[in-house]
């Protein structure tokens, strides 16, 4: 084995081969590939090969297209046969709220560049003649270049791909440790030698939390066990084949929970486990004996999908089977890969917990090696950052989440929707006093948030749908409350950073877009991508000379905190501390916030002695060390309240106590969606991430390209220079029962122009508000447009910036 490359893959599953090739393909010829035992040993040679394009979100959908694309070339430029059947995917709908879904769905497939089509169950039966028994169909989506490839084959070919190249494969090669260089390279020990490298890259798929271990990483995926069995011949299909017709879509039945697709002349059947029945495997490592391996057939565990399914179609029952093929595949709690940096070491690399290795296989090679090899995507990859779990993600909660999470699979799952394994996890002291005044708690970072508040008559529970519901009234009635009276916002989450010593005013001005705020001043600044995206935004407060607090999002912690850890200066002259759980915030706002808060503190809060984007630290009630910021969310009069979190009880009742003569009420993440859009307030990871410049985002106002050098200026130069042919800009929307979301195209004219990043109903305005990304000149006030909702194009138009108070004259009362 050589001893020295420029980056080296571990695993050689579909995974690991796509990366490889990737790397090749982007003119990295100096890399190796690891594997333990044989290409293809782990999961990949078992699995069943499915190529689904379907994905709400555009950034999976478009990942997914690209898998197809890198695919469907691999035979041509290898020679290599791949197997690969573009025979389509039917999923039918049975109930309303499925056919919502994949109504909703329909808004944003034209964004994603992928076709797709609602038809109807006649329609859906001519494609599936086999579907005999299904009285319940209300309709079906169906994408006709969707499809099922050999997954050994393509593995094989990405392989040769990589080979040509000069990339090289060493098979028997188990890797037992790893040691960081004096140089910052990475040794890595193996059962044949030791090699040194600039990069790793893990891809070790049911290993993932070994190989973690041995970094000191504790990855959260865990890999479940799926199967599914291949039947003998079935008439029907041998007919089909002599009459010369298709082969029939893959299909998916809400009914029976699963999915079947041909097989040769068979039929292959893939029920998926409910939680309640799901095995876990190698939970505490891969036991030694297991390799190419399959396990024990288990059809207890999902005998009523077969029950169904038979029923639903008759030629299954009507036949023998074949064989079953079970074994393990990696699984994550939000069922998406864990792809790109990994925290706390510089130059490693994860692409591990992927479920589904042949689906991602081709997209994690592509947009991995371009984030390793050029420095950034040329798409939105954040859904896939492995530091978008924090350390609440354990082995224990970790567990918990992939039953959950796989179990739960084929259920209809919703919006916004909070699922109950492992929770609660994290809680403030507040917890218990606001869930006795009817929260309805969401989950953000492990933390649990309210979400709303069911007044006193009604059930504490959320309601999900595709269209509106009930509790639209209470949380429009807490949007009232902030507009006209004082709202109380938990927003203990939030993650919190301190940055203190020396060369922290430096070290800060290097990074962010924005000027550094003066001492006791606030402002809202971004950490921009070297390519001029959005990497983080931040709420930066000087509280003296030389320290510094900063406000990110709840799911950023881990995240921001990597991001700022190793772009830390090497001298000590810089300390970056994480205050996230030692202190809790509360956000007292609306035009009575003042003279609710005012009763508890001795801090002089008139707009002469405090004014607008201030901070101070004092007293509150009887907590000290309290910090107080004059800036929300929300676009009224208020102060967010950063106080030690053992107070919080305390300060909590002291609050409630105080703002009782002023009509306080409590007020949840839904009313603070609705707020926030009303005031053309931009959400990070939608409406700004790192594929959009802060440019095409419209954050002008917060970047200073006069104040010298910052991380991403130069990119955001030549964007200027060159002109900047997009814009995010605020549309008003006319909805009724449904509202948009994210991701839904907008239409100029009957022709696709942009996109939706984010919307929802604006209870002030009596309307949606959304913002979409759009060519320039149509951003114009007034410009006439429309945006699909459930399958209506309803009518919408951009209209001026913040269209509630524009002037910000309320926050300044």
């Amino acid at each position: 084995m050589q001893t020295h490359a420029r980056a080296v893959v571990i695993g050689g599953g579909c995974v690991g081969a796509a990366i490889l090739y990737g790397l090749t393909k982007r003119g990295w010829t100096d890399v190796a590939l690891l594997e333990r035992t044989q290409l293809t040993a782990g999961s990949t040679w078992h699995a069943a090969g499915l190529i689904p394009s379907y994905a709400r979100s555009i950034n999976i959908g478009r990942m997914i297209a690209k898998t197809i694309e890198i695919y469907e070339g691999l035979e041509a430029e290898t020679g290599q046969h791949v197997g690969w059947h573009k025979c389509g995917q039917l999923r039918i709908a049975n109930t309303r709220d499925r056919f919502d879904e994949y109504k909703s769905y329909m808004s944003v497939a034209e964004v994603q560049g992928i076709r797709a089509e609602l038809i109807s169950p006649a329609e859906a039966r001519d494609l599936w003649p086999l579907l005999e028994n299904n009285k319940e169909m209300l309709g079906a989506l169906y994408h006709p270049d969707d499809g099922h490839i050999a997954p050994a084959d393509v593995t094989q070919a990405m392989a040769k791909g990589a080979r040509d190249r000069g990339a090289k494969i060493y098979l028997n090669t188990e890797v037992r440790g790893f040691e960081r260089m004096p140089s910052g390279e990475w040794k890595i020990k193996t059962n044949q030698g030791e090699i040194i490298c600039e990069h790793i890259i893990s891809a070790t798929g049911n290993y993932a939390r070994q190989t973690g271990a041995m970094l000191g990483l504790d990855i959260p995926a865990i890999p479940i066990v799926h199967q599914y069995w291949i039947t003998d011949a079935v008439p029907e299909v041998i007919e089909r084949k002599r009459q010369g017709l298709p082969e029939m879509p893959i299909l998916r039945d809400e009914g029976f929970e699963g999915y079947l697709r041909e097989e040769g002349d068979g039929l292959m059947f893939g029920p998926y486990e409910k939680t309640e029945h799901l095995k876990l495997f190698a939970e505490n490592g891969v036991p030694e004996w297991f390799g190419a391996d399959l396990l024990e057939e288990d059809f207890d565990s999902v005998s009523w999908n077969w029950e169904r399914a038979m029923d639903l179609v008759p030629a299954l029952g009507r036949v023998g089977i074949k064989a079953n093929v079970r074994g393990p595949f990696q699984m994550t709690a939000d069922e998406l890969p864990l792809v790109g940096p990994a925290w706390g070491l510089d130059n490693v690399w994860i692409a591990e917990g992927v479920p589904g290795g042949i689906l991602w296989g081709g997209a994690i090679g592509y947009y991995l090696s371009e984030r390793i090899v050029e420095g950034g995507n040329s798409l939105d990859t954040s859904e896939l950052d492995p530091r978008r779990f924090g350390d609440y993600a354990n082995k224990n909660w970790t567990r918990e989440k992939v039953r959950e999470a796989w179990g739960t699979h084929a259920e209809q799952h919703y919006p916004g929707q909070d699922m109950p394994a492992a929770r609660p996890q994290k809680t403030a002291p507040s917890y218990d006093r606001l869930t006795q005044k009817g929260a309805v708690w969401s989950v953000l970072n492990g933390w649990e948030m309210p979400n709303w508040f069911a007044p006193e008559g009604v059930e504490a529970k959320d309601q999900y749908s595709w269209r509106w519901t009930e509790k639209g009234k209470y949380v429009g009635e807490e949007v009232h409350a902030v507009r006209n009276a004082v709202g109380l916002v938990e927003m203990t989450p939030m993650t919190k950073f301190e940055v203190s010593g020396v060369g922290a005013e430096a070290w800060l001005d290097g990074i962010l877009a924005n000027r550094l705020p003066k001492t006791g001043r606030v402002n809202l600044s971004h950490h921009l991508t070297k390519r001029g995206g959005v990497q983080a935004e931040y709420v930066v407060a000087r509280l003296e000379d030389g320290l510094f607090y900063l406000i990110s999002t709840p799911r950023a912690e881990r995240w921001n905190f990597d991001d700022l850890s190793k772009l830390l200066p090497r001298d000590g002259s810089v300390q970056l501390r994480n205050v996230t759980n030692d202190r809790g915030c509360f956000t007292i706002v609306g035009p009575k916030a003042r003279e609710v808060l005012q009763t508890l503190t001795e801090i002089d809060l008139s707009n002469e002695a405090f004014p607008w984007f201030g901070v101070q630290s004092g007293t509150v009630g009887l907590a000290s060390d309290v910090r107080l910021l004059r800036v929300n969310y929300e676009g009224e009069l208020g102060w967010e309240l950063y106080h030690p979190l053992c107070y919080q009880r305390h300060l909590l009742d002291a609050l409630l106590a105080a703002g009782e003569a002023h009509g306080l009420r409590l007020i949840g993440l839904q009313a603070l969606e609705s707020l926030r859009l009303e005031k053309s307030y931009r959400a990070m990871y939608r409406d700004m991430n790192p594929e959009l410049s802060a440019w095409e985002s419209s954050l002008d106002r917060f970047v200073r390209l006069d104040k010298g050098c910052f991380i991403g200026r130069d990119a955001l130069v030549k964007a200027k220079e060159a002109g900047v042919a997009r814009r995010s800009f605020t549309i008003a929307i006319d909805t009724d029962g449904a509202s948009s979301l994210i991701y839904e195209g907008v239409y100029h004219q009957g022709k696709l122009v942009g996109r939706v990043t984010s919307g929802g109903y604006a209870y002030t305005l009596g309307h949606d508000v959304a913002f979409a990304l759009l060519p320039v000149e149509l951003g114009v006030p007034g410009t006439e447009l429309e945006v699909p909702i459930l399958g209506e194009r309803c009518k919408a138009r951009v209209i001026e910036e913040s269209p509630y108070d524009p002037e910000a004259k309320r926050g300044r009362m």
